[in-house]
């Protein structure tokens, strides 16, 4: 089932409702990193599991990425904040909101909880936390309008570029969130490294519950369901 979201400048976010047949009161919001949209693998086979589980999900597309409305030069970690608290905003009152956020949609989700009342949980899938860093490392290489990745749909751009720069590292931030935390990071990431996942650990004062997982890419290529269950287990256990 979609869901007809918008987002404040009214570009239609893209977002697929899967329903989990229980009596949870919990949905899980599904966001992805850059460059990427809703229906990557392990996106698609979390909120499969979820359903399975008797849990609600809603995996989500950010504006400017394939799908949904806007353009990719406006698709900033900051933007994409708004775009979230606007899917949160729009879900039935009374859900308790957990929200699961990949690589860049992981940092997307530390700035969030730590501003946003209304996400009760937090999960950081290979979670990006050095984003300056990461985007310098990743794609600093680039001249402005090269494709990222290899996606000729998402050109290396100044926006993003100077949002990174603002936000830094999320270390700072990682104190201010107050919320249930689940860390799920494969060692074997090639382009979060697992160290990001220890930094930020730390930087909590060691509260975030860290799941890590040996050989693991960042991807989660293959162990997709691994990943589920981690999710699975902390959501049952949290709420």
């Amino acid at each position: 089932m979609n869901l007809d979201i918008r987002n404040r400048h009214d570009e239609r976010i893209d977002s697929t409702f899967t329903f989990g047949g229980g009596d949870s009161d919990v949905v899980v919001v599904v966001g992805h990193g850059v460059t990427s949209h809703k229906e990557r693998p392990w996106q698609t086979r979390l909120c499969d599991r979820l359903a399975e589980a008797g849990v609600d999900s809603v995996r989500i597309t950010f504006a400017g990425n394939p799908g949904s409305d806007g353009e990719f030069a406006d698709a900033t970690p900051t933007k994409e904040v708004e775009d979230l608290i606007s899917v949160i905003d729009a879900l039935p009152s009374g859900r308790v909101v957990v929200y699961a956020g990949h690589s860049m949609g992981g940092a997307v989700g530390v700035m969030a909880a730590a501003r946003e009342p209304g996400i009760r949980g937090l999960v950081s899938l290979a979670g990006m936390v050095h984003v300056h860093e990461f985007m310098q490392r990743v794609f600093g290489h680039l001249e402005f309008g090269q494709a990222m990745l290899d996606k000729p749909h998402c050109p290396w751009n100044e926006a993003l570029v100077e949002d990174a720069q603002r936000i830094g590292s999320l270390t700072e931030l990682a104190a201010q969130i107050e919320v249930p935390w689940l860390l799920v990071h494969g060692t074997a990431d090639e382009l979060v490294p697992y160290q990001d996942a220890l930094d930020i650990h730390a930087a909590a004062g060691g509260r975030p519950e860290l799941v890590s997982l040996d050989g693991v890419d960042h991807r989660f290529s293959e162990h997709e369901g691994v990943m589920a269950d981690a999710v699975i287990d902390w959501v049952r256990r949290q709420f």
